[in-house]
């Protein structure tokens, strides 16, 4: 009787690089020349086949979702994707799980607080004090 593989197999290592670009950048949603500029902009680093082929890994993967997740969630730009990743390096912290948990956060508070204003009929409309309270709040959330 053969036994069955489990999930638990070896070769899950996420630091084995695995995926081709073409496979990469089709996990991510994104061109391959987008992967390209990200290994020139020294953001990833996959790995290399005596061919010169690129392969990259699970933590690859991830890393470029985090770039993206920056970029086009929060208005990062690729220095400041640098930066982010050069500090946890250096702090050892993981800032940028703090910075996505901030702005979830942040978002939820102001869908509560949209959704709050909308069951009242009365504050329709928002003063210009609560308007830049509320901007006040996003930048300072923006900033973490």
């Amino acid at each position: 009787m053969a036994t069955e593989p489990t999930d638990e197999r070896v070769g899950r290592d996420p630091t084995r690089p695995v995926y081709v670009i073409s496979v990469a950048a089709e996990l991510v949603r994104v061109h391959p020349r987008t992967l390209r500029i990200y290994e020139l902009e020294g953001l990833i680093c996959p790995a290399r086949t005596r061919s010169n082929i690129r392969l990259y890994s699970e933590n690859d993967i991830r890393r470029v979702l985090w770039i993206r997740h920056l970029t086009r969630n929060l208005g990062v730009n690729l220095a400041g994707v640098r930066v982010l990743f050069e500090l946890e390096e250096r702090l050892g912290m993981r800032i940028l799980e703090t910075l996505y948990e901030d702005n979830a956060a942040a978002v939820a508070k102001a869908n509560a607080t949209a959704n709050a204003k909308n069951t009242t009929p009365d504050n329709d409309v928002e003063s210009d004090d609560e308007i830049d309270t509320l901007e006040e709040e996003d930048q300072a959330a923006a900033r973490r």
